[in-house]
């Protein structure tokens, strides 16, 4: 009986709720593997993953701000928030290198012309200009 109620137990225990991957596994994941409106519902659900950053303030860009006529890069200012807070403080900030900044730029990149692609013709150029002024931005003034 002991036996039993050994393996019993041991079987029980096995398919317990496995442990979550490390904090940075999750933020490379939806960072980098998942898309912009998939991350966005992971951010929006009250279950996101608590030991990440998820806090914004949208587009810092001065008088500009998140959006205009011609585009709206709220989304993707919130996804590149994400990797900017996490990485540079998760474990001590030994994820955060030069290299991982100019991926998180440039997914932000990819997510501010996936808006512009969204947009019309008349619109489609100017939205792409915007693009080169934000993350030229970034890239030269955030993140350092």
């Amino acid at each position: 009986m002991t036996i039993l109620c050994t393996l019993i137990a041991t079987a029980c225990l096995s398919v317990s709720a496995s442990p979550s991957p490390p904090a940075h596994v999750v933020a490379e994941s939806l960072m980098f593997n998942k898309s912009l409106t998939l991350f966005i519902a992971t951010a929006d659900s009250p279950s996101h993953d608590k030991r990440l950053d998820w806090s914004t303030d949208g587009c810092s860009a001065p008088i500009i701000g998140s959006s205009g006529r011609t585009f709206n890069f709220y989304n993707a200012c919130r996804r590149h928030d994400f990797g900017y807070r996490n990485f540079a403080r998760l474990d001590k900030g030994k994820w955060w290198t030069d290299a991982l900044r100019a991926r998180i730029d440039t997914v932000f990149k990819q997510d501010m012309s996936a808006d512009c692609s969204q947009r019309s013709a008349a619109d489609k150029k100017s939205c792409i200009g915007w693009t080169n002024i934000f993350y030229n931005a970034v890239r030269l003034y955030a993140g350092k």
